[in-house]
């Protein structure tokens, strides 16, 4: 009788610690264990990414250097561009510019204090394609950065077609 006893004793510890051990396993009781992917620099969503490594270059291959003013186009103007262009300028841009380019899309009368710009006025034509890449790359204003958006190539086929916009609106 008492090795009875002793063995009921030891089955009754024994299944409380695995009791124990099956609460913490189906995290009953929640226990904050040490992760080395949570302590490591990392950004959340809709924030800001991490900055470039410094002379870094990316796998496109370098895009423009930085205090060096804007960059030439090196993609030509033809059919091929052009056509990429509008349908990614209908996709990205069209929106905000309307189909024309003139700043009437369907979301610029919500845009109450800042209209998007007429992309057919000289003011916008007569600037270098550099700088018209380094506005699509970066933004302008309300303008978001479509440089995580569009490769190098697709940015410059939009500047290239941005510039059919001026025969077009005048």
């Amino acid at each position: 009788m008492r090795l009875f006893k002793q063995l009921v004793g030891v089955f009754a510890v024994a299944g409380l610690l695995i009791g124990v051990l099956a609460i913490f396993a189906f995290d009953v009781i929640k226990i904050d264990w040490v992760v080395f992917m949570e302590i490591q620099p990392s950004f959340g969503t809709q924030e800001d990414p991490l900055p470039v490594p410094a002379r870094s270059i990316p796998v496109e291959g370098p895009v423009y250097i930085p205090g060096a003013g804007a960059p030439a186009n090196p993609v030509l103007a033809d059919e091929v561009s052009l056509a990429r262009g509008a349908q990614l300028f209908t996709i990205h841009c069209q929106m905000c510019h309307g189909v024309n380019g003139q700043g009437t899309g369907p979301i610029a009368a919500f845009l109450i204090q800042k209209k998007p710009a007429d992309l057919t006025v000289d003011l916008v034509q007569n600037k270098d394609d550099g700088t018209l890449f380094l506005t699509v790359s970066n933004g302008f204003g309300l303008m978001p950065a479509l440089n995580e958006n569009l490769t190098v190539r697709e940015r410059w086929d939009v500047v290239n077609f941005v510039r059919t916009l001026k025969a077009a609106g005048q």
